[in-house]
């Protein structure tokens, strides 16, 4: 079993949020980063997820964990490195908690224990790293299965699912049976809402907190409109010059987009187009596959309407072993379309060697686009609406779980049935044929998050609320 990765965090000053937040809200944050100073001296906070990149928690902690360090807090990050097959079941896990049935394998015996045989070996792992009174934070289903081992540590431990559904069917509820022991032994569990709380936990040991996104990282950075033109058309998304594909790295260097994403398409993105664009994993509840039929089913007055779906590199993300034959299974949708439909459709495998560079390709891919949508079928948050919202686009979203929650229908977004083609086509249409609405939409969504989704506000409550689990346990 391989050892996990430790990862090196660096340091970033939190005050970069200030102007941004205001003098009262700042304020809060610095008192809350000195109560834990002084709280947390001598000991350490660990983050433990199953990947480093690909996917919103491995962007989340990439982003907001070096502004704790900023701090002065003892912040750690390790990436669980398991077989294939420990990934394959807890993709099965991933999928059954949003009431999916994903590959179809069964939840049974041999693989509860399986699943706990891979986690007691990675477990040992920590033995002399994490100590008493430290606190872990695990995240997502991988890792549950180590709380026990924590706890039996001295550590405090949070369980921090990012995923599930508001109303979980029999399919959801057998995966929470299955992982329920060991989340069970958690001292806190963290949801990223109250509405996917799981039945079965003490109500008292929950709480609801919304992800969050980092303004000044690679992902979100503001970048002028020549400097998008370049970083697309350095990535090979468009025929434009590269010269200018300049931006600034995460840790405050400069960088360059130099590596081209697999393109499949019949012609580049024109800079006139009518761009609409969805950026997510290859998975199935994503709906990729509906996205194409609803432009499959437009009027041909809709030709000068283009859509592109893009993801990460489907084989580079560990922990999604399912990524690579949805992306084979898209790019066969789209080789079946007639050709006046295909022509107008780009799906673009966005290169992983380089996670900055990755990040503002995603950025770039944001901001050019006309309107940005997100057509899951289930989501527990979906960062990916936050971070369009913050670059001022109008979004149209699945009125489910929490893009229902983070666009307020018709004043910072559009929320639809993810089932209805026609909707969804017919608020993209509304969209680009009205861009003084858009453009209203676009600066409610930013001035939405910038109320209610930055890092560094986050950081700031869970300070507040492992002062609040110390002093339960004290």
């Amino acid at each position: 079993m391989a050892r996990p990765k430790f990862v090196l965090l660096p340091s970033r000053s939190p005050a970069a949020f200030a102007p941004l937040l205001g003098a009262a809200e700042y304020a809060r944050v610095e008192a809350a980063a000195r109560r834990a100073r002084e709280q947390f001296a001598g000991r350490a906070i660990w983050n433990v997820s199953s990947t480093l990149r690909g996917g919103g928690v491995a962007e989340m902690l990439r982003s907001l964990l070096p502004y704790a360090r900023g701090a002065w807090i003892d912040t750690r990050w390790a990436v669980l490195r398991e077989d294939p097959a420990f990934f394959r079941l807890t993709k099965r896990l991933h999928n059954n908690l949003h009431g999916d049935l994903g590959d179809g394998g069964p939840l049974g015996d041999e693989e509860r224990a399986a699943y706990e045989e891979t986690l007691e070996r990675s477990a040992r792992h920590f033995e002399g790293l994490v100590h008493t009174d430290d606190v872990v934070f695990l995240h997502d289903p991988q890792t549950a299965g180590l709380a026990p081992h924590f706890r039996a540590l001295g550590a405090t431990v949070v369980w921090r699912c990012h995923i599930g559904i508001d109303e979980p069917g029999a399919t959801a509820l057998a995966a929470q049976d299955f992982l329920l022991p060991d989340v069970a032994a958690a001292d806190l569990c963290v949801f990223s809402r109250r509405g996917l709380v799981w039945p079965d936990l003490d109500p008292d040991r929950c709480r609801a907190m919304a992800p969050s996104i980092d303004p000044f990282s690679p992902k979100n950075q503001e970048l002028g409109e020549g400097t998008v033109t370049a970083i697309l058309g350095a990535a090979g998304l468009t025929a434009d010059d590269a010269d200018g594909a300049l931006f600034t790295r995460a840790d405050g260097s400069p960088g360059r987009v130099e590596r081209r994403a697999e393109v499949i398409e019949d012609e580049p993105i024109a800079a006139t187009t009518k761009l609409v664009a969805q950026v997510s994993r290859w998975d199935r509840l994503k709906d990729p596959d509906g996205l194409l039929e609803c432009l499959a089913g437009e009027p041909a007055d809709a030709a000068d309407v283009h859509l592109l779906l893009a993801g990460p590199d489907a084989g580079a993300v560990a922990d999604d072993p399912e990524g690579a034959l949805v992306w084979n299974e898209v790019c066969g949708h789209r080789r079946a379309l007639p050709e006046a439909v295909r022509r107008r459709v780009h799906l673009v495998g966005l290169p992983m060697a380089d996670l900055d560079e990755n990040a503002v390709v995603v950025n770039a891919i944001q901001r050019r686009a006309d309107v940005v949508v997100q057509k899951s079928l289930a989501e527990g948050f979906g960062l990916t609406v936050a971070e369009a919202m913050w670059k001022r686009r109008p979004v149209v979203g699945s009125r489910i779980g929490g893009i229902a929650e983070q666009i307020v229908d018709g004043e910072s977004g559009l929320l639809v049935d993810p089932r209805d083609p026609r909707e969804l086509a017919a608020a993209i249409r509304g969209l680009l044929g009205d861009p003084r609405r858009a453009a209203r939409l676009g600066a409610a969504a930013h001035d939405r998050v910038r109320r209610r989704y930055l890092g560094i506000v986050r950081l700031a409550e869970y300070g507040e609320l492992l002062g609040e689990l110390e002093a339960a346990r004290a």
